[in-house]
């Protein structure tokens, strides 16, 4: 099976202009291998490049992009089956985090490594969430 790159649109109303970091930094939003969706880091960084302030709306933009990378691929939340996240002071977010979390991401749930960091790409930066999901010719088992 052949690797393929997965473009964001440049007019794509959930990235907005952070679609420019992707050539800017050198790095694909996502690939494509071997039946899986490989995502690249999603931040919190509204379409109009602004940081929010809150966990909870960083979160929940991160997730959103996510998201809208699974639709242009006609998946959706439930293709995730593996997600790591990095956290900036993790003890104070966490719970804001997982509140959001809670909201966008329903069963089956991917697994989930939570990890916290010093830092991000940029200040004010909260979160950054990556994920991989599987295509349905990739199928998941559920535990029965």
């Amino acid at each position: 099976m052949p690797v393929r790159t997965i473009e964001v649109p440049e007019d794509n109303p959930v990235f907005g202009e952070t679609t420019s970091a992707f050539a800017g930094f050198g790095y694909s939003a996502a690939v494509r291998a071997h039946g899986l969706l490989f995502i690249a880091g999603t931040i919190g960084r509204r379409a109009d490049g602004t940081i929010p302030d809150t966990i909870e709306e960083q979160t929940e933009i991160a997730l959103r992009k996510i998201e809208e990378i699974l639709r242009l691929e006609n998946l959706d939340m439930s293709a995730l089956v593996d997600v790591t996240s990095y956290h900036v002071d993790i003890r104070d977010h966490l719970p804001g985090f997982v509140e959001a979390k809670r909201r966008l991401v329903e069963e089956p749930y991917p697994t989930w490594t939570i990890i916290g960091v010093s830092g991000l790409a940029s200040p004010g930066l909260l979160v950054e969430i990556r994920a991989t999901a599987a295509y349905p010719d990739a199928p998941r088992r559920t535990a029965h």
